[in-house]
This record gives C-alpha cells, sequence and structure tokens, in this order.
C-alpha cells in the first residue's frame, strides 16, 4: 500500500520499525523521528524540514528527491540506500554514518561536512558547492560530474576518488590527499604537460 500525501508534521514517531513500506509526497516536517529503524522502504518527494532523525537506522530504503532542511541526522546510520536527488541545508551531520549509498544528484550545498566518512560513496553530480569537506574520508568515493565550486577540502582524503577535471579545477584541494592518478590529472586540468 502506497501512502501519498499523507501529513504527519509533528507527529512522534520515534523508534518505530517500518519496512517495505511506501511513501509519496508526505510531510514529515518537524516530526520526532529519532531511533526510527527503516528496511526496504521509499520515499519520494517527501519534506523532512526540521524533522529530527537522530539516531535512526536505514537499511536499503530509498529517500529520493526528498527534502531535508534544517534536519537533524546526528548519529543516523545509512547502509545500501538511495538520497538520490534528495537536497540538505543546514542539516546537522555529526556522527552520521553512510556505507555504499548513492547521493547522485543529491545537493549538499554549504554543507557543513568535516571529519566524516564519505569513503565509498556514489557522489555522482552531487551539488558540493561551498561545502566544507575539512578532514573527510573521500577515498574510492565517484565524484565523477559533482560540483565542488569553493568546496575546501583541507585534510581531505581523496585517494581512489573519481574526479573529473571541472572538479580540480574548482575545488580548493590544498593540503588534500591525493594519489598519483588524481596528481597527474589535476595537472593536466590546469593547463600543465606531463611527460
Amino acid at each position: 500500500m502506497i501512502e501519498t500525501g499523507e501529513n504527519y508534521q509533528e507527529a512522534v514517531l520515534s523508534g518505530q520499525w517500518w519496512e517495505k513500506r511506501q511513501f509519496v509526497g508526505c510531510d514529515f516536517a518537524e516530526a520526532d523521528l529519532r531511533d526510527l529503524r527503516t528496511r526496504g522502504c521509499t520515499f519520494d518527494d517527501c519534506d523532512f524540514t526540521r524533522a529530527d532523525l537522530a539516531g535512526s537506522r536505514h537499511d536499503a530504503s530509498a529517500f529520493r528527491s526528498c527534502k531535508f532542511d534544517r534536519t537533524v541526522l546526528a548519529e543516523s546510520r545509512w547502509s545500501s540506500c538511495s538520497l538520490l536527488g534528495s537536497s540538505f541545508m543546514d542539516c546537522r551531520f555529526q556522527g552520521i554514518a553512510l556505507t555504499e549509498c548513492d547521493l547522485s544528484l543529491a545537493s549538499l550545498a554549504r554543507g557543513r561536512l568535516r571529519k566524516l566518512d564519505l569513503s565509498g560513496l556514489r557522489l555522482r553530480e552531487a551539488n558540493l558547492t561551498e561545502a566544507d569537506l575539512t578532514d573527510t574520508d573521500l577515498r574510492g568515493s565517484d565524484l565523477s560530474g559533482a560540483r565542488l565550486l569553493a568546496a575546501k577540502l583541507p585534510g581531505a582524503d581523496l585517494r581512489g576518488a573519481v574526479l573529473d577535471a571541472n572538479a580540480l579545477v574548482q575545488a580548493d584541494l590544498r593540503g588534500a590527499y591525493i594519489d598519483t592518478e588524481t596528481a597527474i590529472a589535476f595537472a593536466a586540468a590546469h593547463g600543465l604537460v606531463v611527460k
């Protein structure tokens, strides 16, 4: 059964277990979703503005084109989830764990993503404009087509990450850790001739 356009504003749903539920265009604004557990659920075009998802756990769930505005995501765990096309604005990410997740086309512009483990994630064509990725682990992540204009990456680990020429030119990579292949691509993107 698909729940369409349901209003869960300010609902207290903490600690619940949801499996294989489907939500389309539902409003979870300011809902208490602390310690919520989802498995195999889908959320399409749902609004999580100012919702509290602290300590929640999500396995193989999809949050496609959802809005996370000032949402509390601290200490939440996401495993094999799709966050395709979702937007994150002024969210609290402290202690969030993302494992084998797809954030393609997601907007994390101006996000404070310092010291997070984002290794191995799919971030294709994600908007990371002006994001603070200081000391973030991005090893093996796919950032092809990602917008990194004025993104800050000091101390970030980009070894094995996939970056295109635009990202290498747009981002502030001073102090970032890269591998030889990325160093050569960086030089070429800046017009240097590597022989």
